[in-house]
């Protein structure tokens, strides 16, 4: 990954997303569009069950709503090992294993704290994947960032390694509830996409 600003296609509209460095096991296509598949909560339970996977959240922003999404398809007993909603900084600082201070300086929402995000819910749950949300639902500023500001972090096991990357999605201000559905099926369509190159 070089870092260049890349285009997802997301619920009707193109939006920028920027793919920050990490130890990354596969290559996100360059300059290619993400569309966000239909049902992608069901394709990614069958998807994890064909290859006998589990998965789990750390959740900010959509406050165990992806993990409840995950949950009310039929089968998803088998992959979803469960999660953890960590809305205040503290709480979130208490499970990456930091300081408030330091997660601040780093940025509650950013693309870092997404993908550490990510390893916890993982490391804690012990799943094979984890996916991280942070982000901005609104209407007011968070860090200087505006509402629709979503980072996705995703997190695997490569062998006996664990990699991680964070994924910033621009999503449209259509409101809180509307921007945190949004970034429910920007992280479950992340996974599944990766699933799938694989």
């Amino acid at each position: 990954m070089d870092g260049h600003p890349q285009l997802a296609r997301y619920a009707g509209g193109c939006r920028r997303y920027r793919s920050d460095r990490y130890s990354v096991p596969h290559r996100w296509p360059q300059g290619e569009q993400v569309t966000r598949p239909a049902n992608a909560e069901e394709q990614l339970v069958a998807k994890l069950r064909e290859r006998g996977e589990t998965v789990a959240f750390c959740e900010s922003l959509t406050a165990g709503l992806a993990a409840a999404t995950v949950a009310n398809v039929p089968g998803a007993s088998t992959v979803l090992r469960g999660g953890l909603v960590t809305y205040a900084t503290e709480v979130k600082a208490q499970f990456l294993n930091t300081t408030v201070d330091s997660l601040e300086a780093q940025g509650v929402v950013s693309a870092a704290t997404a993908a550490e995000m990510a390893e916890a819910a993982l490391v804690e749950t012990r799943a094979d994947w984890g996916i991280g949300l942070t982000g901005v639902a609104g209407p007011d500023l968070q860090e200087g960032k505006p509402a629709g500001t979503v980072y996705v972090g995703l997190c695997g096991r490569v062998g006996g390694d664990v990699a991680k990357r964070g994924v910033l999605y621009e999503l449209p201000d259509e409101g809180r509830n509307a921007i945190r559905a949004a970034a429910v099926q920007a992280a479950l369509s992340l996974l599944l996409s990766t699933l799938e190159e694989k």
